[in-house]
Order: C-alpha cells, then structure tokens, then sequence
C-alpha cells in the first residue's frame, strides 16, 4: 500500500546534491502545512522511480528527516510526517530551512486531553440508532465478497433504479418480513428516505399532482422536502388513531402508518381502509414511511400498510434506523405507474447510489446478517424501553405514551415552558434532549401549544453509557418536581 502513494515535490534536481534538495523540499512542504501530521509518504523504491533518484538518496533523506524529528518511521506502517504540533507554528516558519521542529513525546506518554467543562454529552434524541452496535465485521465480510464476485459491468454506471442483485433481495426480504407485495421491477434504490421523497415527489408533480396532506406532528424536513418540489402541504390531524382519514386531501398523502413520528401512536385499522379508499376514490397515492417498522416489542411487528392496495401505495423504508444514518441506503416499492416518472427523476439528478454499497447491501441480506442484526438490536431496544419506563416509574407518576415500538417515547409533560426547563438543563447536565413543543413538528406553531412532552431517544446512547442515561434523567425528573 506505501508504494503506490503519489507526492507531488518541486525541488532542482539538476543541483550538485540530490538528497539535500529532496530534504528541503520535504521540510518546506511539512513547514508550511502541504504535508500535514500524521501524512503516509510513499515508499523510498516508489519515489525514488518518480523523482529518477536512485532508492539510497531517497533512503538517506528519509533517514535524515528522522533524525531531526520531521519524520517517524516504524516497521510495518511506512514513513509519516511527526506530530509536532505543541510547537509554535509561528516559530517553525522563523526558523532556519535545516531547523528541527520541537521533538514529540512518544504517543505512550503524551497526556490525555482533558474533558470539555460540561463532560461528555449523552445522545438522547429520537431517530439515532446505537450506531456503537453497527455490524461491522459483517458488512466487511459482505464488502469484501460482493468485490470477489462482482463482475465488471456491474462497476459501471449504475442503473437509476438500482442493481437488480438489490431489488431482489429487498423485494424478497420485504415480503418476508413485512408483508409488502411486490416483485423486484417495484423496487427503486435510494440514497436514504429523504433522498427517495424528494425524487418521488418531483416525480408526482410531473404526473399532475400539486398538494399533498402530511401528518401534523411530523417532521418538518418531510415538509420542506415536499414544498421544494412544487407541492402544496396540508395537516392531517394525528390522535390515538394515528392520522385522520376524513382530513386526507390533494392528491397524496404521507403516513407512518406502523410507528407514528413523533407521537408512537399506530395507524387504527379503520383508518387505515379509509384512506385506502379515499385513494382509490380520488385517483391519490399514499406514501408509506415505514421507517422502523421492524421494531416493535409487545406483540409480532404490524404489517405493511402496502399490502391493501400495491397500486395506490408506495412502500419506502431504509437502513438509517436499522444500521446506521450514515450507510445512506433505503428502497421505495412504487406502483408501475409511477416507475418511469421516478426513474427520469434520479436520473435527471445523477441521483444513483454507490454499487459497491448496493452489493453490499444484498450480500448482508442474503447471507442472512441483516437479519440477525435486527433481532439482536430488537431484544436492546426491548430492555431499554423496559428499564427507561420503570426508571421513569420511580420518579414520576406519568406514564409513557406511544406503543412498545421504535426507538422513542413521549413522557407527557405540563407545559411548554416546563419541557424548556428540561431542555435547557439537562444540556448543562450532559443531557441532549427534544421536545414535542419545541421542535418544528407542527405545520402551524399554534397547533403546538396545546402539547408539551420530551421525546425520549433510548437507542442512541452506547451500552457503557446506558445506566448514566438513565440516571442522569431520573435526576432530572426528580429535579422538576423539586
């Protein structure tokens, strides 16, 4: 790996010493910051071929610039630039060309640096998975086999809809696991939800379509989202029923029909026919954010919503609660005809994603680690909403609201300004957390005013700091009463 490094110099070669203009150079380049700590530089037989040195002037000027502190050499991991950073920059530059740069304490012995004054923040936002828990060894594995066996086209530009390795795997594990019907030409790949809506929804506005009615509380990004692409947004109402059908107007709709955002409800089955057939009465599309539909913990996950009407449906779910925000990975099941509107949409964007991502992906699904990894993540979260609801049981009479699901619960509280208090203070506590008031769930601020809760994450936080979590909020809720 050090030999194929490239490493653009400038020094004069046609000078009567080689190795002491290579020297300079290299000290310049690291003076002024070009060649920063901790840089690999190239191995001395592949500089020497590009520079036309022989390997022993290299090897000298390498040997050279360790002796004065501007190189660390170790066997096994290359020649880098040394960390001479608790030296002043200001000095360095003073300094004469031959000058060596303060020498660095060996990493052994350096000290720690200290914690910031408000010590370390704990995560207890909603929507943010244990990302400590990400498979790494498997997705590696999935890595390293989808490259042994992928063919050489596959590297190509990608097809806007996705590799059809993928579209298998999702449509199949999708129907396994969620009761979506739907066969692999319905599968569109996307770089995440947000991503997918923002295209599906460029996509609806090429058909004909202006408005769409979304949930109220929900997620303001959906919105703006929406609004970006020419539509027009309106509230749907959001109870212990989910969202109200009787609200539903434009021509589309966006649901969290199995795990409600914010609020935990579930979609009421009646209101989940009805909006089947306002949809299918008014020529409409429902779109479906499932988003962590695979996780509910008293009783079997509740069905994709998909399954009463694949052709006024759109199914769309993603890897950002399940593995991690960052893989940026989803897949929409889009009725057909909408597929050629969604296709010309990511292409006109060059919205395709990675392909050594998208292998990836199959390979973890059909080898059958995707699955483990969420019944693993499943029994986590399981105990953590135990544990947070019987902490929470000890200093406070109010219960939790919101089914056994998900990665979040909302504990009710009395007042806008009392979920401002536990805001405010559990950040200087080292506590991060949100509020259903003070947040822009709501389409209209005033919607908002009647309802104050926090929305408590319980995924987020890695499980060596799970227990300060919950002590430090059950400190928090015995400081409100107080």
């Amino acid at each position: 790996m050090v030999e194929s490094l490239d490493l653009h110099l400038e020094f004069d070669r046609s000078a009567g010493f080689p190795g002491r203009s290579l020297e300079s150079a290299l000290r310049d380049s690291i003076r002024t910051g070009r060649l920063r700590a901790g840089s690999r530089l190239p191995g001395s037989r592949s500089l020497a071929a590009d520079l036309g040195l022989a390997r022993g002037t290299v090897v000298q000027a390498y040997a050279q610039l360790v002796a004065e502190g501007w190189l660390v050499s170790a066997p096994g991991s290359g020649t880098r630039v040394a960390d001479h950073r608790s030296g002043s920059s200001r000095g360095a530059r003073r300094a004469g060309p031959d000058t060596p740069p303060p020498q660095a304490p060996p990493r052994s012995r350096r000290k720690p640096r200290p914690p910031t004054a408000s010590g370390p923040v704990i995560e207890l936002r909603p929507g943010i998975p244990d990302l400590a828990s990400f498979p790494r060894t498997a997705w590696a594995g999935s890595v390293r086999r989808a490259l042994a066996t992928a063919s050489h086209g596959t590297l190509d530009y990608p097809e806007p809809a996705g590799l059809p390795a993928l579209r298998a795997a999702v449509a199949d594990y999708l129907a396994r696991t969620r009761g979506v019907l739907c066969d692999p030409d319905a599968v569109v790949i996307t770089a995440g939800f947000t991503q997918g809506l923002c295209l599906l929804a460029r996509a609806l506005h090429r058909r004909g379509v202006r408005s769409i009615a979304t949930e109220n509380p929900g997620l303001a990004r959906h919105r703006m989202v929406l609004r970006a692409a020419g539509l027009t947004v309106t509230p749907l109402t959001v109870d212990t029923g989910g969202a109200e059908p009787d609200q539903a107007a434009g021509q589309a709709a966006l649901l969290t029909p199995a795990h409600q955002h914010p609020t935990g409800a579930v979609l009421a089955p009646q209101h989940r026919y009805r909006f089947v057939a306002w949809a299918r009465k008014n020529d409409a599309y429902l779109i479906e954010d499932d988003y962590d539909g695979e996780f509910r913990y008293d009783q079997r996950p509740v069905g994709a919503m998909q399954a009463l009407a694949p052709e006024r449906i759109v199914y769309a779910g993603s890897t950002s609660k399940s593995l991690a925000p960052g893989v940026r990975l989803g897949w929409f099941v889009v009725p057909e005809p909408l597929r050629r509107d969604l296709a010309e949409a990511i292409g006109e964007a060059g919205a395709a994603v990675s392909a050594i991502d998208q292998l990836a992906m199959a390979d973890l699904l059909t080898h059958g680690d995707y699955d483990r990894h969420i019944r693993r993540m499943r029994l986590t979260y399981r105990r953590r909403r135990i544990e947070l609801a019987d902490r929470l049981a000890e200093v406070t009479t109010t219960p939790l609201e919101g089914i056994a699901a998900g990665m979040h619960a909302l504990l009710p509280l009395a007042s806008a300004g009392q979920e401002r208090w536990f805001i405010q203070t559990g950040r200087r506590q080292g506590l991060r957390l949100t509020g259903l008031h003070s947040n822009d769930y709501w389409h209209d601020p005033a919607d908002g005013r009647r309802a104050a809760a926090l929305i408590l994450g319980y995924a987020a936080p890695p499980s060596h700091a799970w227990q300060a979590a919950l002590a430090g909020l059950g400190q928090l809720v015995q400081q409100s009463g107080r």
